[in-house]
C-alpha cells in the first residue's frame, strides 16, 4: 500500500478523493479534493474511476480510507492512502 501525508500532496500528482459523508466534507473540506462518499465510491468505482489514473484517498480518521485503498488496489486501481 502506497502512503503519503496530506501536507505532501500536490494536485499535479493525481486526484484527491475525500470519502467522508458530504456534510463532514463541506464543514471541513480538504483543499483540492473531490468528495465521493465511501459507499458511493465502492458501489460505483467502475464508472467513477479510470484504471489509467492515480487517485489519493483521504477521510477524517484514516480507517475508512485505508479500507477503500485496499479494496481498490485489489481491483487493480492505482490508489494512495493519504494520512491526514
Amino acid at each position: 500500500m502506497k502512503v503519503i501525508n496530506y501536507k505532501d500532496y500536490n494536485p499535479s500528482m493525481g486526484t484527491l478523493i475525500d470519502i467522508r459523508d458530504p456534510l463532514s466534507a463541506k464543514e471541513k473540506p480538504f483543499s483540492n479534493s473531490t468528495n465521493i462518499y465511501y459507499e458511493k465510491l465502492l458501489m460505483n468505482y467502475k464508472t467513477l474511476l479510470d484504471k489509467n489514473k492515480r487517485y489519493y484517498i483521504i477521510c477524517g480518521k484514516g480507517k475508512k480510507s485505508k479500507e477503500v485503498v485496499r479494496i481498490l488496489e485489489f481491483y487493480g486501481y492505482d490508489v494512495v492512502y493519504v494520512i491526514n
